[in-house]
């Protein structure tokens, strides 16, 4: 068994000690159920008159039921990986900070020791900025930039798809030092 993040605020928003939840998804065979087929018996008990977001919150004790019976840690997604996330405050508009991300990137053909394997994409909204790209070992690096404040973008580098939390730790620690340079 795992500990699972944040029972407490499962508990405090539905009303529910946590081993109640974890007692009555073992009665209901969540144990050999994946993950999208335990979250609408999580729904199902959630009262959603008194419960706010409540798809939010079936999502979380989902997780942290799967922690709890061993199936993931903490950090890792449905599907095994793990992923890291940084940002950093930019002093500058949405686009100014694409345009030095752009800058600090251009011509790089690996990052963390990767090679890139296909050009980055870029794609914007009226509230965001997107920079993309794939890398040799399956892994995807994603760049979002948004408002913070009057005059600031926060940037932030998710790298998905990681085989460990050790691998998390390893990119989390370059992409930080990376966005330094912004």
């Amino acid at each position: 068994m795992t500990r699972p993040m944040n029972t407490a605020a499962y508990e405090r928003a539905t009303s529910r000690p946590w081993q109640e939840w974890v007692d009555a998804l073992d009665l209901a065979g969540a144990r050999d159920l994946p993950h999208p087929g335990i979250v609408p018996l999580v729904l199902a008990d959630i009262d959603a008159a008194t419960v706010k977001n409540a798809h939010w919150w079936a999502q979380g004790i989902t997780i942290a039921y799967e922690q709890h019976i061993g199936r993931r840690i903490p950090g890792q997604r449905g599907d095994g990986t793990f992923a890291g996330t940084v940002s950093k405050t930019y002093s500058g508009s949405m686009d100014e900070a694409v345009a030095a991300w752009l800058a600090l990137v251009k011509g790089r053909t690996e990052f963390l020791g990767l090679e890139v394997v296909a050009e980055p994409s870029t794609s914007a909204t009226e509230k965001w900025r997107y920079w993309r790209c794939g890398l040799v070992d399956d892994s995807k690096v994603n760049v979002t930039v948004n408002t913070a404040s009057p005059g600031k973008s926060r940037v932030a580098v998710e790298h998905s798809r990681l085989a460990s939390p050790e691998a998390t730790a390893e990119a989390k620690a370059w992409w930080k030092a990376l966005l330094a340079q912004l």
